[in-house]
């Protein structure tokens, strides 16, 4: 039987955190209040998937290994799923409202279609939307 996990947890560090809270509220995300406290934030991105964004200084009390430089290096991607292409645009045009970096411009394969910005704390996030009825087609 293959191992399945019920829960992704994704920890991010950050500068700030009512910044970043400010900033994924402007995209449309809410928080668990349950799991945010002055030292972490709990996202909730899905249905069972949720971004931990913690204080830079709590996130290094989980690692021997020093905070990624984001200015200098990709730690990760955080890939999503959109439900259109339109979704991806609003996403990204309102990530780019509220103070992100353009990442890459938008990637079009025809059967799926991308584009990435770069948040207030350099963590790199990108939305795709995939037609799945040109994917079975293929």
């Amino acid at each position: 039987m293959a191992l399945q996990s019920k829960q992704i947890f994704v920890n991010l560090p950050v500068k700030d955190l009512n910044k970043s809270i400010d900033f994924f509220t402007a995209l449309g995300y809410e928080f668990n209040p349950q799991f945010t406290d002055q030292n972490a934030a709990c996202l909730v991105i899905g249905e069972n998937i949720y971004a931990m964004l913690l204080v830079e200084e709590f996130f290094q009390s989980f690692t021997n290994k020093p905070v990624t430089d984001t200015a200098q290096s990709t730690e990760v991607i955080v890939a999503l799923s959109a439900e259109s292409r339109e979704q991806v645009d609003e996403i990204v045009n309102k990530a780019h409202e509220a103070g992100a970096k353009p990442a890459k411009d938008p990637v079009d394969h025809g059967f799926m279609y991308s584009w990435s910005f770069i948040d207030l704390d350099g963590h790199l996030w990108e939305y795709v939307y995939m037609d799945e009825a040109a994917i079975s087609q293929q």
